[in-house]
């Protein structure tokens, strides 16, 4: 069992091929598969992560004491005091693996519409597939809301330990940042690399949106929901959590 403070919808856009289906598995289900079947449309998965600093320290408040008292507590160290802790939070990525090909474009492009986070994923060994990341953030932002979290990742790190790299680190930081990307981090799904900060990092940026009051959390437009009305503090998963192609993966 498990509960959530808030669900984002995030969505993995790419070239076919570039290993989207095999970081959405690797997150949700901690394996990876050599071979996959081509995406067809869309799948889906889930996972809970923590997001928000699990507690702030606070100062104690000084005590101010009489003459009297400081006299007769002289010495003594002051009562042990518990301080509060901030209680972690949590949020549901709902996690829409697109499909590449060129086939699906016009299917994959209606599943932009919502979602508060992307993942934009290219191949380090496929030149041409970074090559193409322009046309798929173009898509996304004619489609997806203004304020959408998006993260440049470059699949496939372990690749590069066989020389077989066509893109730079440094290339490719260069484009994120020259393009208003969050960030660019590598990942490989298949010794699990990378993968967890690559979702984890727009987890925490849609947190800080949260807090700061950028999204309607009661319109479906922001890819944003909070807990339900009513004071529950998250909503628990029980077999409600195996909804996704890649079984219940939370």
């Amino acid at each position: 069992m498990a509960s959530w403070d808030y669900i984002a919808k995030l969505v993995c856009i790419g070239d076919s091929g570039t290993g989207k289906s095999s970081l959405t598995i690797r997150l949700c289900e901690g394996r990876f598969s050599a071979q996959h079947d081509v995406t067809i449309g869309v799948e889906f998965g889930s996972r809970i992560m923590p997001v928000g600093p699990p507690h702030t320290p606070i100062q104690k408040p000084e005590i101010s004491r009489t003459s009297s008292v400081a006299d007769i507590s002289e010495g003594l160290p002051e009562p042990r005091r518990k301080e509060p802790e901030i209680e972690q939070k949590h949020m549901k990525l709902s996690l829409w693996d697109t499909a590449g090909q060129e086939t699906y474009k016009s299917v994959t492009r209606s599943y932009f519409r919502g979602a508060s986070g992307a993942l934009l994923v290219f191949d380090i060994s496929r030149r041409p597939t970074f090559l193409h990341v322009m046309d798929w953030l173009n898509d996304l932002r004619q489609i997806a809301e203004p304020d959408i979290v998006v993260v440049l990742v470059g699949n496939k790190s372990d690749l590069a330990d066989e020389n077989k790299r066509e893109v730079t680190q440094v290339e490719a930081e260069e484009w994120a940042k020259k393009n208003g990307v969050l960030e660019y981090v590598e990942t490989s799904a298949k010794s699990g690399e990378g993968v967890e900060m690559a979702f984890g990092r727009v987890a925490e940026r849609i947190y800080q949106n949260v807090e700061a009051g950028k999204y309607d959390l009661n319109d479906r437009r922001s890819g944003v929901k909070g807990p339900p009305v009513g004071g529950n503090k998250g909503v628990k998963l029980g077999t409600q959590g195996k909804k996704s192609g890649y079984g219940g993966c939370c």
